[in-house]
């Protein structure tokens, strides 16, 4: 179906209404895997005309979206990935995980954003950012759009890269989310070293159910961002 194109409507929105001059796309990737890192890219595009046919990762093909995701990491100003680790998902919780690998995008880009566009309508970043929520931004502002491709197709590739040594679980293509092909691993070999072990999925699986992990931290709180955490990334 056809889309509207992204736009910088948001971004010069923020520049009049608040002073920003650098302004970052943040989107995530990785939120609802059984298995894997959940990962944001950061990205500052500035008011530049974006390549041909930008928009939710979600709406391209394979093809397309691993060839705008070359496209993109020259166009843009710069970008930046994070990602938190599935012990830290386990330990802190999706909200607080997402919070952590935020950051460490943001830290990670050469320069420090005045402001920042966050796909949905969920603040989870918070102070000491200044934090614009934008639903569906992912298909409406260039710097969140860019941010999205760029994500998925890096995940994508680390997520194939994990399976390598755990063939039956298809993650080069379900990139850790449940499929059949995963399920029926699940039941068969229970989870690998990268799968999430608070999560219900475990509670279906009776032979499994005595690995599963309850969260140590309840607070909602985040420890001092550091480097990333749980893989060779």
């Amino acid at each position: 179906m056809p889309y509207e194109p992204p736009t910088h409507t948001v971004e010069r929105s923020l520049r009049a209404t608040t002073g920003a001059k650098i302004v970052a796309g943040l989107d995530e990737v990785g939120r609802g895997a059984w298995a894997g890192p959940v990962t944001v890219c950061a990205a500052i595009t500035g008011l530049r005309r974006p390549p041909e046919g930008l928009t939710d990762s979600k709406l391209l093909t394979i093809k397309r979206r691993t060839e705008l995701a070359e496209e993109l990491r020259k166009w843009v100003t710069s970008y930046a990935l994070g990602h938190a680790s599935p012990e830290e998902i386990d330990d802190l919780g999706m909200t607080a995980a997402l919070r952590l690998a935020a950051g460490r995008a943001l830290d990670a880009l050469p320069v420090r954003p005045d402001a920042v566009i966050l796909d949905g309508k969920h603040d989870y970043l918070g102070a000491p950012w200044r934090v614009r929520t934008v639903i569906k931004g992912d298909q409406s502002c260039v710097a969140v759009a860019a941010a999205s491709v760029i994500a998925k197709v890096q995940r994508d590739k680390m997520m194939a890269e994990l399976g390598l040594d755990h063939a039956d679980f298809g993650f080069a293509d379900n990139a850790g989310y449940p499929s059949p092909v995963h399920k029926t691993a699940l039941a068969e070999r229970g989870p690998t070293p990268y799968h999430r072990l608070s999560w219900a999925y475990l509670d279906a699986l009776p032979q499994w159910r005595h690995l599963k992990k309850v969260r140590s931290c309840t607070d909602g709180s985040v420890p001092e961002i550091g480097g990333q955490l749980g893989f060779d990334f």
